[in-house]
């Protein structure tokens, strides 16, 4: 059964503070979850207030439904980014089949 990761690196310039960090990250997570089936995980520490890198998995019976899947969130990715002032700067999306 495949399994698609997408690993996006994420600029947030105005984050003066953790808290603006965390804000801008959990409105990202909330929006991921609600729009698409997918598991979110913030995937480093938060040493840099502006800069966080997120991690979302997905399991489907193919790959082709993964692969459109992975591409429609990387799009709402940038614009939900876009929307709260931040800024995707590298996505990195890997399908694992068996």
């Amino acid at each position: 059964m495949p399994i698609a990761k997408l690993i996006v690196e994420i600029s947030i310039p105005h984050a003066q503070s953790i808290k603006d960090r965390r804000q801008v990250l959990r409105s990202l997570k909330d929006k991921v979850r609600h729009g698409f089936n997918v598991s979110v995980a913030e995937l480093d520490d938060a040493n840099l207030w502006n800069r966080a890198t997120l991690g979302m998995a997905a399991i489907s019976g193919s790959s082709a439904y993964l692969s459109g899947q992975m591409r429609e969130l990387d799009d709402a990715l940038h614009r939900f980014a876009n929307t709260l002032g931040a800024e995707i700067l590298d996505s990195y999306v890997e399908i694992l089949a068996e």
